[in-house]
């Protein structure tokens, strides 16, 4: 990973993005709000596609032939998106009451969220098996004592470990995926960068680093791949600026 390249872009997107006009810039993240919301809950295992997501979040129009669940994780995942970009907004580190808050809004009408598990859980596919409930509590008690004084660590690597390392320890019964994605982002986007979705067309590719990390205790791999993905972001931002620049 080229960090100095990254944070130069940041640093230009930062510098010009007031050259993209309020209307632009509002079309682009309620694309980026259907597409994240999308691809997150379609990792997970979820049937509506991606007009049909455009369609109840943007449009307000029911889906039919969709069970409830389905219909709830994707409104809650918009909901938690939503409240992230508000904690940020208010400037709010990311904490345990954070964490918890996010989990209790993407499982809203589901399951009783914030809660962590009390039962052993395993990860179907993977190398890796999530430690015991008690195991786990500790655990993730020490994760939230790392979140503020991680070091070593650039911003990129930091949102990378955040996801990796809450999904090892799969604190919660349901929703870890999800949880981590939208961590992951509230550290991109607390620290200047922009918020990144993983296609589900990547699962496999994203699996892989993932069980990288748990296994072998390897960041380097998935911290490359979440770096590839906000250069293209970007990029994408960038090219727009720059095409506002010759109108």
């Amino acid at each position: 990973m080229d960090y100095e390249a990254l944070l130069g872009k940041k640093r230009y997107y930062q510098k010009h993005k007031n050259a993209l006009s309020d209307f632009i810039v509002q079309n682009y993240e309620q694309a980026f709000e259907i597409e994240y919301t999308h691809n997150s809950t379609a990792i997970e295992g979820n049937t509506l596609s991606l007009i049909e997501t455009k369609l109840l979040l943007e449009d307000k129009v029911s889906i039919g032939g969709k069970n409830l669940r389905e219909i709830y994780e994707v409104v809650n995942h918009n909901k938690a998106y939503r409240y992230i970009k508000e904690c940020i907004g208010k400037r709010e580190l990311l904490d345990e009451n954070r964490v918890k808050d996010i989990h209790m809004i993407l499982m809203e009408n589901i399951m009783p969220g914030g809660i962590y598990r009390n039962v052993d859980v395993y990860i179907s596919g993977a190398r890796h098996t999530p430690p015991s409930p008690n195991e786990a509590y500790q655990r993730i008690k020490n994760f939230y004592a790392a979140l503020p004084y991680k070091t070593g660590m650039n911003a990129v690597e930091l949102a990378a470990w955040t996801h990796a390392e809450f999904v090892k320890i799969h604190p919660f019964v349901d929703g870890n995926g999800r949880t981590s994605r939208l961590i992951m982002n509230y550290q991109l986007m607390v620290n200047g960068f922009l918020p990144i979705s993983i296609a589900k067309e990547k699962r496999l590719d994203y699996y892989d680093v993932l069980d990288r990390y748990a296994v072998d205790g390897d960041l380097g791999p998935f911290a490359e791949f979440i770096a590839t993905l906000e250069e293209k972001k970007l990029d994408f931002y960038i090219e727009a600026i720059e095409k506002s620049k010759t109108r």
